[in-house]
């Protein structure tokens, strides 16, 4: 029995390595890793980490790209205390900012606009110098909340340019929440020295009048052969355009961009006169082989010039200002209606009773509200 034992392999080892078995052995082999990076608690502990608001000031001031991040990712942060330090850090940037040229770009899905703020922005750095920020608006699923924020992408040469600095933000279903945090945004990015601001819409409805709130220049792509003069006068965005460009004018394609050019020019004409006092210009290139780029700048430029002598520029500044304002309360009027615990609480029997047909929606409203100004009311009479 003791001879066996001796005999006998351990389990965790190779059988072959017994002593039956002369002149073999067999090695026990490298220790496999773990699948599991070793850094990356590290990692995640390091990302958490909050720096002071002088920090984060201090860092956007000298042009810290790193910083300046971190910074727009605390401003799109909805967690409480996130949202505290970011609105002191804008609170401090504040007198840094609004010595840029902001030019808002929007189109039609595929009209190519982020190709054509690559090929905008490389010939305004060559030409004119300075800084450039691009802020991309991308649309968020309705069914899955996610984006692809992949706009960045048919920038390769901005993304690779040091002067540049190009920021994806998603709507995640709220186009006025997003839209108030890259006006945010803007400040930081003059604050930090970008003295040209593009910032580009996803390109339908309510977010081209969100984006002209927040510029200087409200730039509109578009494409040949989308309708003639009268499709024109029936878009409202046509209205709110400062100046209009058809993409895509290259090869066969020349002549219908062309023509097209002619029918919003036509369209254009039925207008009343903008306030700024500037007829919007009808323009054509082509953004995948860079044609007419340096003609489009020269008129976003030239119009700037003429509404900084004639006082507009200052003027509509204000207007953004005394917007923002009001948009600001709505927002927060409905953020606290939502996030009442009481509110919380009665909205989901309430929806209830309107899909069993135990009341109107309009009923149920006006008593979710009622009910929520009731307790507003409590609450300061408590407080007092």
């Amino acid at each position: 029995m003791k001879s066996e034992s001796k005999n006998r392999v351990p389990k965790m080892e190779h059988p072959e390595n017994g002593d039956e078995f002369a002149g073999l052995q067999v090695n026990a082999g490298v220790a496999q890793p773990s699948t599991v990076n070793p850094w990356l608690s590290r990692m995640r502990k390091h990302r958490q980490v909050l720096f002071t608001v002088d920090e984060y000031v201090s860092g956007i001031l000298k042009g810290d790209v790193t910083r300046l991040s971190q910074a727009v990712t605390l401003v799109e942060s909805t967690l409480p205390e996130h949202q505290v330090v970011a609105q002191e850090v804008i609170e401090k940037c504040l007198p840094y900012s609004g010595n840029s040229v902001r030019v808002g770009i929007s189109g039609v899905p595929g009209a190519g606009k982020s190709t054509s703020i690559d090929a905008f922005g490389v010939h305004l750095l060559n030409k004119y110098g300075g800084k450039l920020a691009v802020l991309a608006i991308d649309p968020s699923s309705e069914k899955t909340k996610g984006s692809i924020l992949g706009d960045k992408t048919r920038m390769e040469k901005l993304a690779v340019h040091p002067k540049s600095f190009i920021r994806p933000s998603p709507t995640a279903g709220s186009l006025g929440g997003v839209a108030r945090k890259t006006r945010e945004t803007i400040i930081l990015c003059e604050a930090a020295g970008y003295n040209n601001i593009f910032v580009e819409t996803v390109g339908v409805g309510q977010s081209e009048t969100a984006c002209h709130s927040m510029v200087d220049f409200f730039l509109l792509i578009q494409l040949a052969g989308t309708g003639d003069e009268l499709q024109g006068i029936k878009r409202g965005i046509m209205e709110i355009a400062d100046g209009i460009v058809i993409n895509k004018a290259d090869g066969d394609n020349i002549d219908r961009a062309r023509l097209a050019a002619t029918q919003f020019k036509n369209a254009l004409h039925l207008f009343p006169m903008p306030e700024s006092g500037l007829v919007p210009e009808v323009l054509c290139y082509s953004g995948f082989y860079e044609l007419g780029i340096d003609e489009v700048l020269a008129m976003i430029f030239s119009h700037i010039d003429h509404v900084k002598k004639n006082g507009y520029f200052d003027y509509r500044r204000n207007e953004q200002a005394k917007f923002w304002m009001y948009e600001s309360i709505n927002e927060q009027l409905k953020n606290g209606f939502y996030h009442n615990p009481t509110i919380r609480e009665l909205i989901g029997p309430t929806e209830q009773e309107v899909l069993k047909g135990q009341v109107t929606s309009f009923v149920a409203a006006k008593r979710l509200v009622d009910k929520y100004y009731q307790v507003q009311s409590s609450k300061y009479n408590a407080q007092s």
